[in-house]
């Protein structure tokens, strides 16, 4: 069985003729962009500009200056490019840098919805059919653009979840509910995923985000580009950066076991840098449930309990924008006195209020058990981190 290729590239910062160079090098040692996208081919980018509205400073969305150095090679391959997300407000385009870049460069830019959707028939572990993006339909190659970032819920987003997107926002809403659990949601990505299947995956990796992503973590410079034409290895790769093994990580997990791609390290060339020399030390993770729980298998519900992080309105950064009680699927976040607020025995701790919140007023909260266990957890890993 042939290995998965990926490459690993070095990226300073964002600026375009160098960006540009790096991404090209990156591309020719995976056999060059045309070996994955054919002369003239209708592609769709897809990348993620995770609603609200975010400046690319903040490392919440695929910067934009990543994204032009990708288009501006796509462009010597094809015109027919459109890039778009499922976005809330439309000035998620405006704010995060893609308007301006993208009418410069003579390319469609869309909000998804603008489009449509059509139901497409799954064999899904989770899911037996679901709503695609009509523009993902129509492309005879996707390019997937994710943002290497945590995540409160998943641990970690990148390749695999950032083709979530690509289905209505009210369906993204109904799975976080009626899929609350880590591993449960999970499915849902991979079945999403499985659905989609990108023709070339070229993470932005070079200002990522630790801590409580992938709203509200904290930018953390890796200068990497990370590219290969199979997602779930990119994601694998990313996540052993980052200090994770990728086969504890549910969305690398579950892909690799349904044969959508190769998360296990031993079955992946990487090309470019080498993993060594590239790691991230002290790569700080969400406060939630991480490696050990899939170490040490199934736990019981009420420890599973406990190791999920609680989100908590923090009253004095709360300016009643009312985007956590829209985002909630079980109306765990209402309004009291003017003020967010979170019923507990509502709250399904699927984390899109903590997403939603562009002011940082929803902290996540740990027990004093999950407290302990996080701390063995960083003890046991440490000199792999």
């Amino acid at each position: 069985m042939a290995r998965s290729v990926v490459v690993l590239a070095r990226a300073r910062d964002y600026k375009l003729p160098e960006l540009r160079t790096a991404v090209g090098k990156a591309l020719s040692l995976l056999g060059g962009l045309e070996r994955f996208i054919p002369k003239g081919a209708k592609v769709f980018v897809k990348v993620n500009l995770l609603p609200p509205p975010s400046p690319p400073e903040r490392a919440i969305i695929t910067h934009p200056v990543f994204t032009e150095a990708v288009l501006s090679l796509l462009r010597e391959v094809t015109p027919h490019i459109v890039v778009g997300d499922d976005v809330h407000n439309p000035q998620s385009f405006e704010l995060g840098g893609y308007t301006e870049m993208c009418r410069r460069l003579g390319v469609e830019l869309l909000n998804l919805r603008e489009r449509g959707f059509e139901e497409v028939q799954l064999n899904g572990s989770a899911l037996r059919s679901v709503f695609l993006a009509k523009a993902v339909r129509e492309a005879e190659a996707v390019v997937n653009l994710p943002k290497l970032k945590t995540h409160a819920l998943t641990t970690f987003t990148g390749a695999v979840k950032n083709l979530y997107g690509v289905i209505p926002a009210g369906l993204r809403t109904r799975f976080h509910g009626e899929h609350p659990k880590p591993q449960a949601f999970a499915q849902v990505l991979v079945d999403i995923f499985s659905a989609v299947r990108p023709t070339l995956t070229v993470m932005d990796g070079i200002v990522a985000m630790e801590g409580a992503g992938p709203a509200n973590g904290t930018p953390r410079t890796l200068g990497l580009i990370i590219a290969s034409p199979d997602a779930v290895a990119v994601d694998a790769v990313a996540q052993a950066i980052i200090g994770l093994a990728p086969l504890r990580v549910w969305t690398t997990r579950l892909a690799h076991e349904r044969g959508l791609g190769t998360g296990d390290l031993r079955e992946i060339e990487i090309l470019g840098e080498r993993l060594e020399d590239v790691r991230a030390r002290d790569f700080r993770l969400p406060p939630a449930a991480g490696e050990l729980v899939g170490r040490f298998g199934p736990l019981t519900r009420w420890a599973t309990r406990h190791l999920q992080a609680q989100p908590k309105v923090i009253q004095a950064r709360c300016v009643s924008c009312g985007a956590c009680v829209r985002a909630c699927p079980t109306g765990a976040a209402q309004f009291r006195e003017k003020k967010a607020w979170i019923d507990k025995k509502k709250c399904i701790r699927c984390m899109c209020c903590h997403e939603a919140c562009r002011y940082d007023a929803i902290a996540l909260k740990l027990d004093p058990f999950g407290r302990f266990f996080r701390a063995a957890e960083r003890w046991v890993y440490r000199d792999r981190r």
